[in-house]
């Protein structure tokens, strides 16, 4: 064979080498477009935001085609709402005051903005406890005045709602004696007799409270409902929410409070249809996300929009009003 020919043969072959690998590409590309990735952040492994998550894992492999969606530890609500924003994360299960905060550029995001947030569903309350010995004498949150209570921790969530709270009955920081304690720095604080009152914002029963009661007779403070409604106009995040009589031993007394709400908050990378689909898939299945914790039955499709404190994700704000 010639040298110009056997090049010629040579060339007509690495074409059709070429066209193969192209075609072969085509087809990988097309079957990667199917498939459909999801991060869900959610909280420490010991909490609840974990195993909600996992269950909501779960269930979007199992009801939509091509999803891959696994939960992720992570440190939370502050955490997600950063990891939402650098795209480390899709999806997140976040407070929604914290959300309110991220969106707004208040509070613990003061000029750190986040505008890639949308809402996909609200999940259960995380109520705001204020709680005291009934030894102590303190019977309504306007006793707090003069008195040693803890907030939670220095920039938390909790530390907001307790001051939103104690301004609601004109009180601020320079009127009582402040600590910032975590839950259960604040229950041993309580049994010492260190402090006076505590708040906290958990979902109910609280485990730190339940210790607190078994061995004291405890007060939760209400939050009188014209309060409520002056909180509720100034930061929409919060709802009304009453505490049944016998939630603690000891207690047998309903109170009204206000409560947070834990949502499920998406980037603005999740697209509208699968906005869609990841509200039909969760709300259709809510069995499963009662299986894996308890405040899983507090989650409802009536609930869904629910002190929404972000624009939602127009095909999951579809699916609810459908």
């Amino acid at each position: 064979m010639k040298f110009s020919s056997l090049k010629k043969v040579l060339a007509v072959g690495l074409a059709a080498v070429v066209v193969v690998g192209a075609l072969a590409g085509c087809g990988d590309n097309k079957a990667g477009a199917q498939k459909k990735f999801l991060n869900i952040g959610t909280g420490g492994t010991a909490g609840t935001y974990y195993p909600i998550g996992g269950a909501m894992a779960e269930i979007l492999n199992k009801n939509i085609e091509g999803m891959n969606a696994t939960a992720q530890s992570t440190g939370a609500s502050v955490a997600n709402i950063n990891m939402l924003k650098d795209g480390s994360i899709d999806l997140a299960i976040i407070q929604n005051d914290i959300t309110y905060y991220a969106a707004n550029g208040t509070e613990m995001f003061k000029d750190k903005k986040v505008d890639n947030l949308r809402g996909i569903a609200a999940l259960y309350p995380e109520t705001c406890q204020a709680v005291t010995l009934e030894s102590s004498g303190i019977k309504t949150i306007a006793d707090l005045k003069g008195k040693r209570v803890s907030v939670g921790a220095a920039g938390s969530g909790v530390e907001a709602n307790a001051r939103q709270i104690l301004a609601a009955y004109g009180l601020t920081y320079d009127d009582i004696q402040v600590q910032y304690l975590s839950f259960g720095e604040s229950s041993s604080a309580l049994k010492d007799g260190n402090v006076d009152a505590a708040f906290l914002t958990a979902g109910f029963p609280t485990a730190a409270v339940q210790d607190l009661a078994s061995q004291n007779k405890i007060r939760i403070l209400a939050v009188d409902p014209d309060k409520a409604d002056q909180l509720i106009s100034q930061y929409p995040f919060y709802t009304k929410t009453v505490i049944p009589a016998g939630t603690y031993a000891g207690f047998d007394e309903d109170v009204p409070t206000v409560s947070v709400m834990a949502m499920l908050v998406a980037s603005d990378k999740v697209d509208d249809q699968m906005g869609y689909d990841i509200a039909k898939a969760l709300f259709t299945n809510l069995d499963r996300l009662k299986e894996a914790h308890s405040v899983g039955k507090l989650i409802t499709k009536e609930g869904a929009l629910k002190g929404m404190p972000i624009p939602m994700n127009a095909g999951a704000e579809k699916f609810f009003k459908e």
